[in-house]
């Protein structure tokens, strides 16, 4: 009973961040002002980070997990990034 409750949780929250997913791909692709592309990219490397996290609860594999770290890790490096470059123009001073 639990362990189809759990399935069930599981499969509405993959449905949902595929459909965030959706969304922020939409906004970057339409955003009027670079920051918003920015932010729609931030949101987008959260719900890929999320995603691998539920696919990891559901097949027991460890590697999802880290698969998950890497991409938060590279993430937020190019959100800074881009932040950086938005502010200043240039990246590397």
């Amino acid at each position: 009973m639990i362990a189809t409750a759990l399935l069930w949780a599981i499969t509405g929250a993959q449905i949902l961040l595929f459909l965030a997913m959706a969304c922020c791909t939409i906004r970057m692709m339409r955003g009027p002002r670079a920051q918003d592309r920015v932010m729609a990219l931030d949101a987008l490397y959260i719900c890929t980070m999320l995603l691998l996290v539920t696919v990891g609860i559901r097949t027991g594999s460890t590697i999802h997990f880290e698969a998950a770290l890497v991409v938060g890790l590279l993430g937020f490096v190019s959100t800074a990034a881009l932040a950086k470059f938005l502010m200043r123009g240039e990246v590397i001073e």
